[in-house]
């Protein structure tokens, strides 16, 4: 029985030999593994390292070559940088005040732009113009660029000086200006160009508002504290910068209470011109605008008065408009020039027959620039106010007739007709009328948190 057990373990011996002969490493894993699984306990609790406090501690000390200055220096002179600033050009400018708002400190170039003929003809005394410089650390001139929009051609001009290998060289170009819109709004505290300055919003565009409800509000008398408006409107750009504004896209306006809006539409079945709208697809452009001048004070209205030369009470048949000297008359309708000329106490006048025996009278004019028989469109420049005749001071002297019938010039413009929509177009309108109330109600949100 003892040998039997002997002879087996010789044989499991013999082969265990073999196994690791052939395969050391994976014996030799095997091994450490159950060992390790054995002894977890203990190995977990001992610790045979030394203690850290009886290690030895030994301190190594080694010289360290720092890089040359020179080098650095070197370095740093060779790490530039431009710098940016933009500006808008004063009519008033010179070379040096223009270069001192830009940080410009570069006597070369402003000597070369003194000089230049496309600089004294397209920059100095040009108000208005938005110029970018690129200037070195060192506040010299890199690159300037004046940029500017002067028509409506849908491109801008833009000067360019620039220093090359060859030294300072300009040359102009032209480029076509990128269109989009702003979406802001305002509210009236006195007048409507108060209220679109405190809103950044450019006169163009209270302009056209004003022309565009001129038909429902008077914007001389109708206007109330607390009025708000809404409007989006195209900016013209160049170079990422704007230029210009274009036209009033959309706009509502609330007088005491009441809404009117707009929307500008171009009826895309017949292509014709585009004209204003209401969101319910009627026209905004009347026969008549309410008023022959875009902005002035009425002094005198549609009544009895005390005539002031001839000291008597007598009917005014018509409405005064207290402005400046010069300031310009517009037709209020498309008519023909019936008589151009100096008649009477109105000093110069120009009087203009309109269809259905309808005619107008703009009187003590300072200038007039039409003549008879002369084709007149809707807000036509026909003359500029003055003090001519019997007028105590500069105003216009405006009356509306019907038949030879005098009749209040301020009530005509609303009661004057529209044409809606074509049937072709409704549906084009409706969606644009649709995108246009998502806008103004935006626009009037964004104005209610400003104002919060």
């Amino acid at each position: 029985m003892t040998h039997g057990f002997v002879t087996v373990a010789n044989r499991f011996l013999f082969l265990t030999g073999q196994a690791v002969q052939r395969h050391p490493k994976r014996i030799g894993a095997l091994v450490a593994t159950l060992m390790l699984g054995a002894g977890g306990g203990a190995f977990a609790v001992a610790s045979f390292a030394p203690d850290a406090s009886e290690l030895p501690v030994r301190e190594i000390l080694e010289a360290v070559q720092p890089a040359q200055v020179e080098a650095q220096i070197e370095a740093l002179d060779g790490n530039t940088f431009n710098l940016f600033r933009s500006e808008v050009t004063r009519s008033n400018d010179t070379i040096d005040s223009l270069f001192k708002r830009l940080g410009l400190n570069d006597l070369q170039a402003a000597a070369y732009m003194r000089k230049d003929a496309l600089v004294q003809l397209n920059l100095l005394g040009r108000a208005g113009r938005n110029v970018t410089a690129e200037a070195s650390d060192r506040s010299a001139l890199v690159k300037l660029s004046a940029r500017w929009s002067a028509d409506d051609s849908g491109t801008f001009k833009r000067l360019v000086i620039e220093r090359t290998a060859q030294g300072l060289v300009s040359r102009m170009e032209t480029a076509p200006l990128s269109v989009s819109s702003r979406l802001t709004g305002g509210t009236i505290q006195s007048s409507l160009f108060a209220a679109t300055d405190d809103a950044n919003i450019p006169d163009a565009v209270a302009t056209q508002i004003a022309e565009i409800f001129s038909g429902d509000i008077d914007f001389h008398r109708a206007l109330r504290k607390g009025d708000r408006f809404s409007v989006v409107y195209e900016t013209l750009e160049g170079d990422g910068e704007p230029l210009r504004t274009g036209r009033v896209l959309s706009a509502e306006f609330v007088n005491n209470g009441k809404s009117f809006q707009a929307a500008w539409f171009q009826d895309p079945v017949t292509g014709g011109k585009g004209s204003y709208y209401t969101l319910d697809g009627e026209s905004l452009r009347r026969a008549y605008l309410a008023s022959p001048m875009e902005f002035s004070r009425v002094s005198s209205g549609f009544k009895m008065r005390f005539h002031p030369i001839l000291q008597t009470w007598r009917a005014h048949l018509g409405v005064d408009y207290a402005a400046p000297t010069g300031t310009a008359v517009r037709s209020v309708g498309d008519g023909v020039v019936d008589f151009a000329g100096v008649q009477n106490g109105f000093g110069n006048v120009v009087i203009l027959k309109h269809r259905n025996n309808h005619s107008t009278v703009y009187a003590h004019l300072s200038k007039i620039n039409v003549h008879k028989g002369e084709n007149i469109s809707q807000g036509q420049n026909i003359g500029a106010v003055g003090s001519t005749g019997w007028a105590t001071g500069p105003h216009l002297h405006f009356e509306f007739r019907i038949n030879g019938v005098h009749h209040d010039p301020l009530t005509i413009a609303r009661e004057s007709e529209s044409t809606p929509v074509s049937t072709a177009a409704k549906p084009a309108f409706e969606r644009l009328a649709s995108s246009v109330r998502q806008q103004l109600s935006a626009a009037a949100l964004m104005q209610e948190t400003r104002a919060q």
